[in-house]
């Protein structure tokens, strides 16, 4: 019976290492108010739509653009964009719900399509009647909703590494179709296990972060302190990660009729994107009429971020503004209003 007295003493250190682990690894909320205090902008706002107060940025003046963050970020991904675009365009960015300082919806509003009714919400309140829409990642499958419910709206498309590609069906041995959408990353699979998910909640180690943004970007040594700092932090706002376990249990796909996307599209990836493949660019690419694709060699998931300035440059260009290489001589610019 000594052998079983060993075991258990040996269950007993590893149990307490375990429960002091996380103990070292427990985080508490960060309030709203200390969180605003730190992030938000001179520009930003606070607008209820239906129930909910979405943290907005405005920027600029002229033709509006909403922009549109993917999962685990918020309207700071668009930074630099929005300086660069706002001298033509108004940009308009905001935090979804669950992101950012927008915070948690009580409802639990957190699907594509819920997403995409708040922007649509967003427009009539600001009396917007037609937009430009820009999308990365989960943003870019909100966008691909909008248009295809209201491609009355939306004067233009630009989708940045997003979801939402059509589903390709590939046929194993047996000939049984099996679904292939291509990506994934693993931070996804560890929030959607039940045993971790509850774990994450309290204790959500900050290396996480950090290893999650080398993973979006091309060149990991672009990953500042600072941006890992505004991600971890911005999770940690009240509510925040409560939010992002509900999210990933509801369904996230939507369903696009390709054949409305008649409006002007631009679809930038960067190919080193190791959450959504090339491959899911290309297939976009085939499936929107007239669709233009470029590609950063050298970018991964989220190029608005880790090369601003050449992705927005191809989006202006996009949009008809002539990037000038020399800075003296006066813009040109088109726009595609009616």
């Amino acid at each position: 019976m000594q052998w079983i007295s060993r075991i258990s003493k040996v269950l007993a250190v590893l149990i307490l290492a375990l429960v002091f682990f996380l103990a070292l690894l427990y985080r508490g909320d960060i309030s709203a108010e200390e969180i605003n205090t730190k992030y938000a902008t001179p520009q930003s706002h606070f607008i209820e739509i239906d129930g909910v107060n979405v943290h907005v940025r405005f920027l600029g003046d002229g033709e509006p653009i909403f922009l549109l963050h993917g999962s685990f970020s918020s309207l700071h991904t668009w930074d630099i964009w929005q300086q660069e675009l706002s001298p033509y365009f108004m940009t308009i960015s905001l935090d979804f719900p669950g992101h950012g300082l927008t915070g948690p919806d009580e409802l639990k509003r957190y699907t594509i399509e819920d997403y995409s009714h708040l922007v649509m919400r967003l427009a009539e309140k600001l009396n917007i009647s037609k937009f430009h829409l820009a999308g990365n990642s989960m943003g870019g499958a909100v966008a691909l909703n909008i248009a295809s419910n209201r491609p009355d709206k939306v004067l233009s498309l630009n989708l940045i590494d997003a979801s939402g590609a059509p589903r390709r069906e590939v046929r194993s041995l047996d000939s049984i179709p099996i679904t292939n959408r291509g990506g994934g990353a693993w931070i996804f699979k560890l929030i959607e296990n039940p045993v971790f998910s509850k774990i994450l909640l309290k204790c959500t180690p900050k290396f996480l972060f950090a290893m999650n943004m080398k993973e979006v970007y091309g060149d990991d040594s672009k990953v500042s302190s600072t941006v890992v700092d505004r991600y971890y932090e911005l999770m940690l706002r009240e509510g925040n990660r409560q939010a992002t376990m509900d999210r990933m249990t509801q369904g996230r796909r939507s369903t696009i009729d390709f054949e409305r996307l008649t409006m002007p599209t631009l679809i930038l990836w960067g190919a080193k994107d190791t959450w959504i493949p090339f491959s899911q660019g290309q297939q976009l690419e085939k499936a929107i009429p007239g669709a233009n694709l470029i590609v950063f060699p050298d970018a991964g998931h989220v190029p608005m971020e880790e090369i601003p300035t050449e992705s927005v440059a191809e989006y202006l260009s996009f949009l008809g503004v002539e990037v000038r290489k020399n800075y003296l001589d006066p813009p040109k610019q088109m726009v595609y209003a009616d």
